[in-house]
């Protein structure tokens, strides 16, 4: 899981496409100004940095391509960039620590360098900004210094001494999307000769500063508290299913884009109908498909993009990378309902977003040994579709004029299960999927995305009842086998519990059963080998029945070797409510009645509190 990253830093080959002739050189450029500053990190800092010390460079680092003005000189590019250098702090940061440690200032020179490597050519390729594209998203490898380089790599595309392209590599501790798309409108503006506004958003030291303020402090704390009450109920994973992959295990998915007039012409009369935000009812149509496909009551999906609504964040050229967590209840009747719920529910995980990122992490850890279970970050939303359409990129502007289209594109690396880009809404609706293989089939990925516009136009015309989604948009759920249980609101399955347990306890024998529980009311539940459980009106549990013959066992200690397997397990493994040690195993193994017959030696249960 990665709570923390505000845009999804996937990766392709960074091999830049094969240019024309090229000569090479490089230029220092300096810049003075500013002022000197130091003050801790943010929240977003600090939660990036931690990524950036960790993951693959080319997972972690941004990139962004700039087109350059017909008639623009190369000192009008260097002079718009200077200015961008000198205007915000955030580009003038470094991060001082010593090796092996993490940084907990951070440092705001007024004066320095940075370099603009200027590729020359005698022409451009035949895709002139997808080879621009390529550059960029190469000078993403190597990690940054964070203590002392240029928070920028910059290159200069030039055809015969002429600028066409800026491509550059952003370290993720001082830029978003959001910061990138930033710059690149006051890039453009700078060489339209234009005055750029005073600054209205604050920079990262006066930012950390409200942030450490009392207000800033318990706003962090009701952010934790927010999020525990998610790990501890809510579903584990969303696609726990037969051929899910474990969270956390990247696929390499191809992008797959949706560019639908239909869907746009759908998204705009359902607003109209409901009489909510566009973004409201997009998000509620994607919960509800999501929901519907992975089989569950409710929907978790991360909100990257959320946590720029504040006026004091909106324009600020930094990383505000931290996720809004969206737990959306989906057992309503209609979809009008739901896109009630959802208006509420998308403001409490945006007002729940500014967190310390040390203290999520360790609560992480905390609640899911405790639970015995292991969050996954399996789906991803990020819609930022209220950005200009100028500051989306070249990339996102492109498209035809086909009432609906798909079209695939390169693999990248996926550590998510499910992510997608809303770039526009109006007048088509353009969403990029990338969709785990181990999950989805291309076709239905494509199905996924066709779907979601069938929802669209269906809720265009009328309220949609919940149980006709499918045969409104031709997705179906999950298949399971008779061996998922659904379980303290997970899906679990009970051999994979069954087998990895085995494991944990160098293969003692292990039974595990489905059995009534004091943790709440429903019907009696039926143990795994289909017969009837002792009791009505608790609540379902799994119980762990282990054989440990002569070697001594105690609960906790079963629980804590299963928990330590659990984030390589495979999909569907949570810990058991209890623990059951006996001797020898029965004569008849598979029987549930025959393991509850036994002498109990020990029992108890590794988990903590419950809330």
């Amino acid at each position: 899981m990665t709570p923390a990253v505000a845009k999804d830093t996937m990766h392709q080959n960074p091999q830049p496409l094969t240019p024309m002739t090229t000569t090479t050189t490089t230029t220092a450029v300096a810049y003075a100004g500013g002022d000197e500053r130091r003050g801790p990190l943010t929240m977003g800092q600090a939660n990036m940095i931690r990524c950036i010390l960790r993951d693959d460079p080319t997972h972690i680092n941004i990139h962004d391509v700039w087109p350059v003005p017909e008639g623009t000189t190369p000192a009008a590019v260097t002079d718009a960039l200077r200015a961008l250098a000198v205007r915000h702090e955030g580009l003038r940061t470094t991060f001082p620590h010593l090796p092996g440690s993490a940084p907990v200032d951070q440092v705001v020179s007024a004066e320095g360098t940075f370099t603009v490597t200027v590729l020359d050519h005698t022409e451009l390729p035949a895709d002139p900004a997808g080879y621009a594209e390529s550059v960029a998203r190469a000078a993403r490898a190597g990690r940054f210094a964070l203590e002392r380089e240029f928070p920028l790599r910059i290159t200069l595309l030039t055809v015969a001494g002429q600028p066409a392209y800026v491509a550059l590599a952003f370290s993720h501790a001082v830029a978003d999307a959001s910061a990138m798309a930033i710059l690149r409108e006051e890039f453009a503006e700078l060489l339209a000769g234009k005055e750029l506004p005073g600054l209205t958003s604050l920079p990262p030291v006066d930012l950390a500063a409200v942030e450490a303020s009392p207000a800033g402090l318990r706003k962090s704390q009701a952010s934790l508290r927010y999020w525990e009450r998610i790990l501890r109920t809510g579903p584990q994973e969303m696609f726990a299913e037969p051929r899910g992959r474990r969270p956390g295990t990247d696929e390499e998915a191809r992008q797959l884009t949706l560019r639908s007039r239909r869907g746009g012409r759908a998204l705009a009369g359902a607003a109209r109908r409901t009489g909510h935000p566009e973004a409201t009812v997009l998000m509620a149509a994607w919960c509800a498909l999501v929901a519907h496909r992975a089989g569950q009551d409710s929907c978790v999906t991360a909100v990257p993009s959320a946590n720029r609504f504040h006026a004091r964040v909106a324009r600020s050229v930094t990383t505000t990378s931290q996720d809004a967590l969206l737990h959306l209840d989906v057992r309503v009747p209609a979809f009008d309902a739901l896109v009630s719920r959802t208006w509420g529910a998308v403001l409490n995980a945006y007002r729940h977003s500014q967190f310390d990122s040390v203290r999520l992490w360790e609560m992480i850890d905390r609640v899911t040994a405790e639970r015995g279970s292991h969050f996954g970050r399996d789906v991803v939303f990020n819609d930022v579709s209220a950005l200009p359409a100028p500051l989306l990129g070249t990339e996102t502007q492109n498209g035809g004029e086909a009432e609906q289209e798909l079209t695939w594109g390169p693999p990248q690396a996926l550590p998510t299960r499910m992510l997608a880009f809303t770039y526009r809404t109006t007048p088509q609706l353009h969403i990029s999927l990338w969709a785990a293989p181990s999950v989805f089939t291309p076709e239905e990925a494509e199905g996924f995305l066709s779907g979601l516009v069938l929802l669209l136009e269906a809720a265009a015309a009328g309220d949609v009842p919940m149980e006709a989604l499918a045969e409104v948009t031709g997705i179906r759920p999950a298949e399971r086998g008779p061996d998922w249980l659904r379980v303290d609101g997970c899906w679990v399955s009970s051999d994979a519990v069954r087998e990895t347990l085995g494991r944990a306890v160098g293969g003692l024998p292990v039974h595990v059963a489905e059995e009534p529980g004091p943790y709440g009311s429903a019907a009696g539940a039926a143990d795994t080998d289909g017969t009837a459980g002792e009791a009505s009106g608790a609540e379902a549990h799994l119980t762990a029945y282990i054989a440990c013959g002569d070697t001594p066992l105690a609960p906790e200690e079963a629980h804590r070797a299963l928990t330590a397997l659990i984030p390589a397990a495979g999909s569907g493994v949570l810990a058991p409510h209890r623990y059951v040690i006996v001797g020898n195993p029965p004569a008849e193994p598979d029987r549930s009645d025959a393991w509850r017959r036994l002498n109990t030696i020990d029992e108890g249960t590794g988990r903590s509190r419950q809330v």
